[in-house]
């Protein structure tokens, strides 16, 4: 995963596997946390962060012309932010990946997929706030 340093701006890549050991920036050596939405570019992106990562992984399923996926977007990125260190979210574009949407037989979005220990665990569609995600997810 390619991961941004919030004390010096540098991009790390980071194995999703690492998460948990606290990772530091290469350059300022500043410890890195997830604090926001992780954009997922490909299968192999996918796999490794949801296959790999010892926190749990919410993955929303969206799409840029999908007016609720912009509607929960904001709900996604303060729960980023709100549970860095326990929950990674990770965002994949239906429209650019439909091979990874159609392993998860992804039918609507907003779906978000919640994923532990590389195994679906719960699924909800729909654009809910962050108390709701919360709630349903037991984030």
């Amino acid at each position: 995963m390619l991961l941004t340093c919030s004390n010096c701006n540098s991009t790390n890549r980071v194995p999703a596997a690492r998460l948990r050991e606290g990772p530091k920036c290469g350059k300022c050596k500043a410890p890195i946390t997830v604090r926001a939405p992780v954009t997922i570019d490909s299968d192999a992106d996918f796999q490794e962060l949801v296959g790999q990562s010892p926190l749990p992984v919410l993955i929303d399923f969206w799409a840029p012309w999908c007016g609720p996926c912009r509607m929960v977007a904001p709900a996604l990125e303060a729960l980023a932010e709100e549970r860095a260190g326990r929950v990674v979210i990770g965002k994949v574009n239906t429209d650019e990946l439909p091979e990874v949407a159609s392993r998860f037989g992804i039918r609507s979005i907003p779906t978000m997929v919640l994923f532990r220990d590389g195994q679906e665990a719960h699924r909800e569609s729909g654009a809910m706030p962050a108390a709701a995600i919360v709630k349903r997810f037991a984030l």
